[in-house]
């Protein structure tokens, strides 16, 4: 726009509801995680760990616990979409910063050879929960 002319031009950007914007976010990390944990399956020794038991989520207990890790983010994919704007903030901002700090906790205890990818992903797991938090934090009020 130059001089309050509009530019035939010049591309629509639609503004996007934060609702819609926390969904995505918590969308994208959601890939994240399924990526790493799959392609942690190309590590050696990794399959074969699953086969004969010998892995880290070889108990019950910590196998649901692992399941309640991620269904907390997978749930805030609909909740970002669906939950009234106060409770929607908090829980954003709260799971946001605990996620976090769970991504900087295993990129800082998997750095090794193997597993570079999965630090790179914790990484940009933490920027993207960093972004949540942010997003949640300056939610827009009415005017």
């Amino acid at each position: 726009m130059k001089n309050g002319i509009s530019d035939p031009t010049d591309f629509v950007d639609f503004k996007i509801n934060i609702k819609i914007k926390l969904a995505f976010l918590w969308t994208s990390l959601m890939f994240c995680y399924v990526y790493g944990d799959y392609f942690l399956l190309y590590a050696p020794n990794k399959v074969e760990g699953l086969i004969s038991g010998e892995n880290n989520l070889n108990t019950p207990f910590k196998l649901f616990t692992a399941t309640l890790v991620l269904v907390i983010p997978a749930l805030m994919v609909c909740l970002s979409v669906l939950l009234k704007p106060k409770v929607n903030r908090v829980l954003n901002m709260v799971f946001g910063v605990v996620y976090t700090l769970i991504m900087l906790l295993i990129a800082f205890t998997s750095l090794s050879y193997w597993k570079s990818f999965y630090v790179f992903l914790a990484i940009v797991e933490s920027i993207i929960t960093s972004i949540i938090v942010w997003k949640a934090f300056k939610w827009p009020k009415n005017s």
